[in-house]
């Protein structure tokens, strides 16, 4: 079995984005860059399927620039066994990256597609569903848990009313939640040893693939101030209060 692991560069979960002066983006320059959290659940995932004896490849991809090649080099410490770079200087919306992702699938077969369910960076959630239809395949969304019996991958999604069990017929696309697992610690001679390793680089054009954004920012702001919360002392003071600001009639 091969899988394919998407991974995203994006900015570093501890780092504070700021907005621009004129409001037409958030500030990235010089700021920390890492792996999209969910898409390390996904990494750690494929590995713990091979270690199972489940899976025999796993291949790491990432669009951009070379820039996204430490994101490759970290899934390749971790324990991927390939990487490939789709190198794009273009802005690549859920669409335009479900599109190239497809291309990747048809050319590299695997069993399974293992995504972060949303990234941290836009917060969209979109790829891997647009990807399963664009394939025609089968797809696991959101999920806290992962086994697979001969050609179905079993899976544990998180919904709103709590989880759902479901059997999915491979090949199909998986999108891991936080839940999944806790991702293992990358040590530094793995580091080291991901520096040497090639990856493999391609343009987007080569892909033949319209990644032609469908969207348009218009602006960036800060979330409105929150008023400062009260403290009441029992109940009574409380429906009190809702009754004055209108919240119950």
């Amino acid at each position: 079995m091969k899988i394919l692991v998407a991974v995203k560069r994006v900015v570093d979960h501890n780092i504070q984005v700021r907005i621009k002066p004129d409001g037409s983006d958030v500030d990235i320059a010089g700021v920390k860059m890492s792996i999209n959290p969910f898409d390390e659940n996904a990494v750690e995932e494929a590995l713990r399927l091979k270690e199972r004896g489940v899976a025999k490849e796993i291949v790491a991809v990432s669009f951009g620039t070379a820039a996204n090649q430490d994101v490759l080099r970290h899934a390749l410490a971790m324990g991927a066994d390939r990487a490939l770079l789709v190198e794009t200087e273009s802005e690549l919306q859920p669409l335009g990256v479900a599109k190239l992702l497809k291309a990747v699938v048809q050319r590299e077969q695997p069993d399974i597609v293992l995504l972060g369910k949303q990234a941290i960076d836009d917060d969209a959630g979109q790829t891997g569903q647009m990807l399963a239809a664009l394939l025609g395949v089968g797809q696991g969304t959101f999920i806290s848990s992962l086994n697979i019996e001969g050609d179905e991958a079993l899976v544990t999604r998180e919904i709103d009313g709590g989880t759902e069990q479901i059997a999915v017929r491979l090949p199909a696309v998986l999108t891991a939640d936080l839940r999944l697992n806790d991702p293992r610690f990358v040590k530094l001679p793995n580091l080291m040893m991901a520096k040497k390793k090639p990856i493999e680089s391609l343009s987007a054009a080569e892909l033949s693939t319209d990644t032609a954004p469908r969207l348009k920012q218009v602006k960036v702001s800060e979330p409105p101030a929150r008023k400062p919360g009260i403290k009441v002392n029992d109940v009574q003071e409380l429906i009190a209060k809702l009754h004055e600001e209108g919240m119950l009639s």
